[in-house]
C-alpha cells in the first residue's frame, strides 16, 4: 500500500513537471485535470471508494478535510490556472475541488 502511494505521488508530480515544462497553455492544463482524474478513478478503484466527482470552489466553501490524496502542481508562469485537491472527507468519502490559483513565478517589486 505504502509504495502504490509513493509511485502514484511520483507519478503525479512527473506527469505536473512535464505539463509545466511545456509553456503552461490551456491544452496542457486540460491534460494535466484530465490525468489528474485518471489518476483519481484508478486511487478510488484501488481503495474501494467511489470516483470523486469534480466540484468547483466557491468562495465560503465548508471543505471537511480528513486526508489529502492529491493536489495539483502550481503553475510556473505569472498568470492564474486552474488546479484540483483531492481529499477524503470525515465519512471517508473522496472529493475532489477544482479552484484557481496564481503562478508561482511572478517578478517581485523592489
Amino acid at each position: 500500500m505504502k509504495s502504490f502511494k509513493a509511485i502514484f505521488a511520483l507519478a503525479i508530480l512527473a506527469s505536473s513537471s512535464l505539463a509545466m515544462a511545456e509553456g503552461g497553455g490551456d491544452r496542457v492544463y486540460g491534460r494535466m485535470m484530465q490525468e489528474n482524474q485518471r489518476a483519481m478513478e484508478q486511487y478510488a478503484l484501488k481503495n474501494g471508494k467511489s470516483t470523486p466527482e469534480v466540484v468547483h470552489y466557491e468562495y465560503g466553501m465548508n471543505l471537511d478535510i480528513q486526508k489529502l490524496v492529491s493536489v495539483t502542481q502550481a503553475n510556473k508562469t505569472c498568470s492564474v490556472a486552474p488546479s484540483r485537491m483531492t481529499y477524503e472527507d470525515s465519512a471517508g468519502k473522496l472529493n475532489t475541488v477544482e479552484y484557481r490559483v496564481m503562478g508561482t513565478n511572478c517578478p517581485h517589486g523592489s
